[in-house]
């Protein structure tokens, strides 16, 4: 049941009807949820914090270098020769939060996103340690600026700031490396002074965000609140109100000690309001299912401590479906969600497949564009460029080309072998020399083996020009 005065459809939770923004206060959160919300978050703080500045083999556990094209995902590093298992891993990632959105709703908003955990995990915990809850900061925030504001503010503020330079600087090393992050610590921020400025940059995004846009992230940036709405059906577990119960007969009322509710018809829900005063984006979740809700259990735990004070039934407000709360039907793994999941299994599949194919080393041998061929004695010489990309955390200091079919040579334009540095790309010209007697047509297909000392690192074929006719 909806309030008659309630005009949340009309427009968003926090804009008034002038347009201007309703500034949410929101009350700390305490209870079950928000106790396993802490322990998932704190978890995942953790991992967000120290991924880039650990190493296996010599390479950042993620790197996601988008200047230099080179991408570390679990120590792994993938190149510009390896975006198409780039694009398969963005579509299987797209397909699974489909599919998790279809089943249990905007529940990665809630406990996985990293803005709502340095939001409300972070940042909000700060403002009750320094403001207090929601009461003191409402009137904190409406009182003149004497002694006591211009200090609580000016201490957030600045807590807020070196919070977001530290993010800055964890943000900077997923992009350009730990090891230039710890340089610029190392040798002073004047000695290179780009990396500084989009240091800058990024401490002054993250401050705005978390000091002032806050929610609005969530509800107007974020472009998976509006595909929620695509995805979410009646069959969805979200966080949802039990209207059935809570609303009964005659709607809610607030509560009345030794009043029999249920024989004048009222509902459980007592219409205390804690619900509202505890979501982080300021609507209420008895007007049901919302764009701003994120699932982050605030009202849960809010809805079931009251419940226990009036020694009512929990669970007025708990994940469910609509269909449960309607029809009292349990929840079912729906054909849409069937055919979600087959396709992210034989996506990840696929994935596993060119994971094992992919090599550590990527050889391109090419004819010369223009070129024809040349006689040289009884043999037939074609001109090459060649391009070796060493994928591996370690050097190859003496790597070699072979010609493995036809029988012929190989000889390499200013050196006798090549050496390619960890992570780095090299390229060159060759000759390659076949007898014209083994040749049997214009174009022949020439097979190459690339070694690293004694130890073949890749393969791979190119084509021979020769004569046309032989005598």
């Amino acid at each position: 049941m909806i309030n008659e005065d309630s005009n949340f459809r009309d427009r968003l939770g926090t804009v008034d009807k002038e347009g201007k923004r309703i500034w949410v206060y929101p009350k700390k959160p305490s209870g079950k949820f928000y106790d396993l919300r802490k322990i998932v978050s704190y978890l995942l703080l953790v991992i967000l914090m120290v991924s880039p500045f650990i190493k296996i083999n010599g390479n950042q556990l993620f790197l996601f270098n988008v200047l230099e094209r080179k991408f570390s995902i679990f120590s792994f590093t993938f190149w510009p020769q390896d975006f198409y298992i780039v694009v398969i891993a963005i579509i299987i990632c797209v397909v699974f939060v489909a599919l998790f959105t279809v089943v249990f709703g905007r529940i990665f908003c809630g406990w996985i996103c990293p803005q709502t955990i340095f939001l409300e995990m972070v940042f909000r915990r700060i403002e009750y340690w320094i403001e207090g809850d929601r009461g003191a900061q409402i009137r904190l925030n409406k009182q003149q600026w004497n002694a006591e504001k211009i200090r609580k503010k000016a201490l957030k503020w600045f807590v807020f700031f070196i919070i977001s330079f530290v993010i800055a600087n964890v943000f900077l090393a997923y992009l350009i490396g730990s090891d230039q992050v710890l340089a610029m610590v190392k040798h002073g921020p004047f000695v290179n002074i780009s990396t500084f400025i989009s240091l800058i940059v990024f401490t002054a995004v993250f401050y705005f965000v978390f000091a002032w846009f806050r929610e609005q992230v969530c509800i107007i940036a974020c472009p998976y609140g509006r595909l929620q709405g695509v995805l979410l059906d009646e069959k969805s577990i979200v966080v949802a109100y039990d209207y059935k119960r809570g609303e009964s007969e005659k709607g809610r009322a607030k509560f009345k000690k030794n009043e029999n509710r249920t024989e004048k018809g009222l509902g459980d829900c007592i219409d205390c309001a804690q619900c509202v005063q505890v979501c982080p984006t300021g609507i209420d979740i008895r007007n049901g299912t919302q764009l701003e809700c994120v699932n982050c259990t605030a009202c849960i735990d809010a809805c079931d401590f009251m419940m226990e004070s009036v020694n009512l039934p929990k669970g007025l407000i708990r994940y469910a479906s609509e269909v449960e709360i309607d029809k009292k039907e349990k929840f079912v793994f729906t054909a849409r969600m069937k055919g979600y999941s087959a396709v992210l299994l034989i996506l990840m599949g696929i994935l596993t497949g060119l994971l094992f194919l992919r090599s550590d080393v990527e050889a391109k041998v090419l004819r010369l564009p223009g070129q024809l061929f040349e006689h040289k004695g009884e043999n037939i010489s074609n001109v090459y460029t060649y391009k070796i990309v060493n994928k591996t955390a370690r050097n190859f200091e003496n790597v070699t080309i072979k010609l493995v079919h036809p029988e012929g040579k190989i000889d390499l334009v200013g050196k006798k072998s090549i050496i390619i540095p960890k992570e780095q790309m090299i390229q060159g010209t060759l000759f390659i020399e076949i007898p014209q007697a083994l040749l049997k047509s214009d174009k022949t297909e020439v097979q190459l083996e690339i070694y690293n000392n004694n130890e073949l690192i890749d393969h791979t074929k190119t084509n021979f020009l020769g004569p046309r006719s032989f005598n």
